[in-house]
C-alpha cells in the first residue's frame, strides 16, 4: 500500500511538471498524403514523409532545407547516421530509396516486399527493418553496404517495430493483435505473443533498460509488454487512432500521438506501473510524431481535410515543446 501511495503521489507531481504547448507551425508546400516523421539527431534534420517526396527541415530553425524526390507512396524514413545513410520505404513502388544524409542525394534503390510501410534502423545489429504490410514480412537490409540480406515471414500484417539493444527486434502485427520477436541477423522469427486485451496494435516504443515494450492499440489503450516473458503487464487508456509512439529514457516518459488530435504522455513509475502526466491537444489527423531528445520537442505533420480529401495548401508541421 505504501509503495502504491508513493507511486501515485509521484505521478500527481509530474502531472504539473510535464506541460507541452504549441511553439510554432511550419507550413510545407505540396498536397500529397503523409505518414511518419523522423529526426536525424546528428545532422539536426527533420524528415517528413509527403506524398511522392520526403521534405527535409532544419530541426532547430524549422526551415525547409531540401527534399528527397521520387519516393512514391512514402511511409517512413530510417536514419543510420554512422553510415551516413537514410532509407525511405516507398509504398507504391515496393522498394526502399537510399540517400546520403549530408547531401540528400539518392544513391540507390533496394527491393522490398509488397507495400513497405514502417521502417526502422537497429544500431545494435546494424540492420534496417522494412515492414511490408501486404506481404506479411520484413525485409532486412545491411546498413553498412546497403544490401538486402533476406526476408523474415511474420504471419501477419506488420506495423511498427523496436529493437531491444541486444540484437532482437519486436514487431506489431496489426491484423493478428500480436507482437513477434525476430532475429534480424539470423533472419528468424523467435516468438509470437498475443496482446489481449489490446486490439490492432500500431505504434511501438521501448524502454530497453526495464525491458518493457509500449504498444499503442487502436482500441484506445497502451499495452505494456514484458519483453522477456511476452506478457501484458498493464494497460492505460489513450486517444483514438493511435499511429506513433516514442520513449524518452532520461525522464521515463512514454508518448503516443493519436488521429483524434491528442498526444498521451505517461510516466513509467516502475516497470509495471504508469501514470498519465499530460494529454496534449494537437490537431485532428495529426496521428504521427517524432520526438527530438536534444530539445525535447515533438513534431507532428497534418493537413486540413474536406471529407477524405486533403485541402490544398494546408499541409504543415506542428512543433510542441515544454
Amino acid at each position: 500500500m505504501k509503495r502504491t501511495i508513493v507511486i501515485a503521489l509521484f505521478g500527481v507531481a509530474l502531472l504539473g511538471a510535464v506541460k507541452y504547448h504549441l511553439l510554432t507551425t511550419i507550413p510545407v508546400p505540396g498536397d500529397g498524403g503523409f505518414d511518419y516523421l523522423s529526426v536525424d539527431q546528428a545532422n539536426r534534420r527533420l524528415y517528413v514523409s509527403h506524398g511522392t517526396q520526403v521534405d527535409v527541415l532544419d530541426a532547430d530553425k524549422g526551415t525547409i532545407v531540401g527534399k528527397i524526390p521520387d519516393t512514391r507512396g512514402v511511409h517512413g524514413i530510417a536514419i543510420a547516421s554512422e553510415f551516413n545513410r537514410g532509407f525511405v520505404s516507398d509504398g507504391q513502388t515496393n522498394d526502399v530509396t537510399v540517400f546520403d544524409l549530408k547531401t540528400l542525394a539518392v544513391v540507390g534503390h533496394l527491393p522490398a516486399g509488397k507495400k513497405p510501410d514502417a521502417i526502422i534502423y537497429d544500431p545494435t545489429t546494424k540492420r534496417v527493418i522494412v515492414n511490408n504490410g501486404d506481404s506479411n514480412s520484413s525485409t532486412i537490409i545491411s546498413a553498412a553496404d546497403q544490401k538486402v540480406t533476406g526476408t523474415v515471414d511474420l504471419g501477419g500484417g506488420p506495423e511498427f517495430a523496436s529493437g531491444d539493444g541486444k540484437g532482437k527486434v519486436f514487431i506489431n502485427l496489426e491484423d493478428k493483435s500480436e507482437t513477434v520477436k525476430i532475429d534480424p541477423i539470423a533472419l528468424k522469427l523467435e516468438e509470437r505473443w498475443p496482446l489481449k486485451p489490446c486490439e490492432e496494435p500500431s505504434a511501438m516504443a521501448m524502454d530497453t533498460a526495464s525491458r518493457r515494450i509500449f504498444i499503442g492499440c487502436r482500441n484506445h489503450m497502451m499495452a505494456v509488454l514484458d519483453a522477456d516473458s511476452g506478457k501484458v503487464v498493464t494497460t492505460m487508456p489513450i486517444g483514438d487512432h493511435v499511429d506513433a509512439g516514442d520513449f524518452e529514457a532520461a525522464t521515463k516518459l512514454v508518448f503516443f500521438s493519436n488521429g483524434d488530435g491528442t498526444v498521451n504522455i505517461f510516466h513509467e513509475d516502475s516497470p509495471d506501473h504508469y501514470s498519465e502526466v499530460a494529454k496534449v491537444t494537437t490537431e485532428r489527423g495529426a496521428k504521427t510524431m517524432a520526438f527530438d531528445p536534444k530539445t525535447r520537442k515533438i513534431f507532428l505533420s497534418v493537413a486540413e481535410r474536406e471529407g477524405r480529401t486533403i485541402k490544398p495548401g494546408t499541409f504543415h508541421v506542428l512543433v510542441f515543446g515544454r
